[in-house]
């Protein structure tokens, strides 16, 4: 006897297949789309369908967009000298919430990880070497993840980049803000030396 509906079973397939989505909250999501009214069911599948359908990458920077290239890339308020180099999309919000960053962006859509075949002909670097090539852009910054893979990926960055005359810097890494010393790692530790700044 089967656990659930086919239908039921094959939305809960699906749902598990997102990111972040288990077993149990795949199976709490489907039965609240369930009880939803129609007219609500629709609109999420809608919204899912709109945004598979008029989301594309920007040509400059690679962010995701409805308008080429993007808000991030056309703003004259931003400084183009200065580029700040991402994983992913979800990463620039990340920068951005600091309120900080003046500058624009470029997203890899990845980072190096041999293991998982993810090379640097994966990674969106092309209109990237274009946009160094107009010797507008004076700063790098490499905000990759602190994993192997994201360190990887900056210092292979850095090895490409710097010989063409443009400055690359590394965002600081080490010990979060409000956490206690005795619970940093040595490798957070040391990342928290190594960028270390005057005061």
């Amino acid at each position: 006897m089967k656990d659930y509906a086919e239908p039921l079973a094959r939305l809960i397939d699906e749902l598990k297949r997102l990111p972040g989505i288990g077993q149990k909250s795949a199976q709490r999501i489907a039965f609240h789309i369930e009880r939803a009214s129609r007219e609500d069911a629709e609109r999420l599948a809608a919204a899912i369908l709109d945004a598979k359908d008029k989301i594309r990458l920007c040509s400059v920077c690679n962010n995701f967009t409805e308008l080429d290239p993007c808000d991030y890339c056309t703003d004259s308020r931003r400084d183009p000298e200065v580029v700040c180099v991402v994983e992913t999309p979800y990463n620039v919000l990340a920068v951005e919430r600091t309120r900080e960053f003046h500058g624009q962006y470029h997203v890899l859509h990845g980072a190096l990880s041999p293991l998982q075949g993810i090379g640097p002909e994966q990674l969106k670097l092309k209109n990237l070497f274009d946009r160094l090539k107009t010797g507008k852009v004076k700063e790098l910054i490499v905000a990759t993840s602190p994993t192997v893979e994201g360190e990887a990926t900056a210092v292979y960055l850095s090895k490409l980049i710097k010989p063409l005359g443009v400055k690359v810097s590394r965002i600081a890494m080490g010990v979060p803000v409000g956490s206690e010393l005795e619970y940093a790692d040595e490798v957070t530790m040391l990342k928290a030396l190594e960028g270390r700044r005057e005061m």
